[in-house]
Order: C-alpha cells, then structure tokens, then sequence
C-alpha cells in the first residue's frame, strides 16, 4: 500500500510514569503516553490518522474535504487544522441546530477556517451526498468517515505502535496493560494489527464510550470490518474475530458525550494529582474506567499499565458549566 504520509504532528509523543498516582497504587506503574501533545491545533489522536487520509486525498486530486461528527467533535477540529495546513477546504457536518455561541472544539474548527453545515437534529446517519451535490464542479471533494476510521486513517495506530515499542526499548520499559477510549474504532483497530505486527506483548483494554442500542452492527463489528481491510496491506495472514476484540463496557451507562460524575472525578483526580488534562467525552470516560479496575485490583497484581492519552482537552471549555 502506499505508505507515504503527510506531515501534521510532532513525534514521539512523550511516554513518562505517573508518578504520583503510581505511589497510590501500591501494586501497579502506571504511565502515559501523551497524544493530546500530537501538537495540530491543540494535538489528539486524530493526527495520526489524518496524516495517512489527508496524503490520500492530495494524491488523488481532491482540493476538499468532508467530514462529520459531534458539535465538539475533536476529529473534526483536527481535520480542519489539518485541511488549513494542507491548502484543501474544509466542510464539517455537524450534528444539531447552530448554537448562540461557538466554544471549545466548535469555536476552534471555525478559527481553523473549515465551512461549518449543522444538521438541525441529532441523527445518527448524515447523507454526506447530501452536503456534497450542493457544490460546484470545480470542487472534488474527498470524504473521511467519522474519527478518520477506516483502512487508511488505521495505518497511524499501526505505527504507532512501532514508536511505542522503540520507546519501551529506549527506556527499558515492559507494558501488560494498553488502556484507551475506544470510540468510532480506528484507533482500536490500529492498536490490534500494530500489536501483531511489531510483536509487542501487552494487553489492549479498550473502554466503550457509547451504548450500540441504535446501531445495526456493534462497536466490535465495526473494528472487525477496518482490521480485515488494513491487514492485507500490510502483510498480515493472521484471522481476527469479533471475540478478539471486546471492548469494556462497564463505564458506558450514559450515552456518547453526556458527563457524569463518573468523567468529573477522572478528570478531576488526573489534574490534580499530574497537571494533565483529560477531556469529557473520551479520555476521562476511558480513565475513570481504569481507576475503578486498578481500585477493583482486577489486573495482574505488580503490572505496568499504560494509559493511551488521544487528547480532547478543548472540549472542557464547551462543558465548563458542569465541571464547576
């Protein structure tokens, strides 16, 4: 497959231990790997992806993009910085009615210069065609899936993992644990092939972010899809199944984006203990999940467990009301 990217972040992104919450988990290190510090407008996972998707579309002619997400959709901010920074317009399609007010991920994607269409509801499925039609010949225009997740977006967190494993050797280091936020599945499917692939042993522990009550394939399902399509590419004979890929879903009782006390305390307990921001929607979401299993002691007692930061901070500044 063509493997060539276009430039966006700034790698390796930091790997370090958490020393004060390691102190008051008496039989566990706990470390960080920092891809909120990716550093496109604010950093995140979707760097990484976007690298691979934005190379494709220049590569193929396209001189737009589509996209579509949540109003605080941090795929959707990246895409713009990453379209701005690319010379290619920018169009997200975004979920509800247009708020009085622009903050966090919203305020920023229109700073970032990207054309901004709002549904007027809260439909699960956008008509990017839709959106598409309206424009003129003059505009080819190339679309990327929600959170970049497809076979190309994937490729990031395949090598990704080859940066990890180089700085677990750098550092003399061994993970047993990979934590994260499992959301619309690249990330995690990225991760499974990448683990196989650079033969790194350690444990994915994806935490769900949203219930699939209205979705007519699982989460699992969905990665399943991206990781059959990814693999061939990339020599890869070994057969997954859905079994493999289980997601955590202990700590998805709200639905996608609502806070609850459980994303306060994380967010919460990681500020104030290591000066790190977790977002709410994702990242504190997926490091409540963690706390509760380290509290539980569910994990091999004397483990090293990682938490896989994919970023989000900007959102805080959207849900400042319920933060205080």
């Amino acid at each position: 497959m063509n493997k060539k990217k276009f430039g966006l972040g700034f790698y390796p992104t930091p790997l370090h231990k958490l020393e004060n919450l390691s102190a008051q988990f008496e039989d566990y290190t706990i470390y960080i790997k920092r891809d909120d510090q990716t550093g496109l407008a604010s950093g995140g996972n979707k760097t990484r992806k976007l690298e691979y998707l934005i190379q494709d579309a220049l590569d193929g002619g396209y001189n737009t993009v589509f996209t579509a997400g949540a109003q605080q959709s941090n795929h959707c901010r990246q895409t713009a910085a990453a379209c701005a920074k690319a010379g290619v317009e920018c169009h997200l399609i975004l979920r509800g009615d247009e708020p009085k007010e622009y903050q966090g991920n919203l305020l920023l994607s229109k700073l970032l210069g990207a054309i901004i269409h709002f549904t007027g509801n809260s439909e699960n499925e956008i008509k990017f065609n839709d959106y598409v039609k309206e424009l003129p010949n003059s505009r080819k225009s190339y679309l990327i899936p929600y959170g970049g997740s497809n076979e190309i977006g994937a490729i990031g967190y395949v090598k990704a993992i080859k940066e990890l494993k180089q700085q677990l050797t750098e550092q003399d280091l061994n993970i047993d644990y990979i934590f994260f936020a499992s959301g619309s599945g690249g990330t995690q499917a990225g991760l499974t092939l990448g683990l196989d692939l650079y033969e790194l042993n350690a444990q994915l522990m994806p935490i769900n972010l949203d219930k699939d009550e209205a979705n007519a394939n699982t989460l699992e399902e969905y990665i399943l899809d991206i990781i059959n399509k990814t693999k061939t590419k990339l020599g890869i004979s070994k057969e997954y199944s859905v079994d493999q890929l289980k997601t955590i879903q202990e700590y998805n009782e709200a639905n996608y984006g609502i806070l609850t006390e459980n994303e306060k305390i994380a967010i919460d307990k990681l500020a104030k203990e290591e000066g790190i921001l977790l977002d709410p929607v994702y990242t504190g979401r997926a490091f409540f999940g963690m706390l509760a299993m380290l509290n539980k002691k569910i994990l091999k007692k004397g483990s090293s467990i990682l938490f896989w930061h994919t970023g989000g901070y900007p959102a805080l500044f959207d849900y400042y009301k319920g933060l205080q």
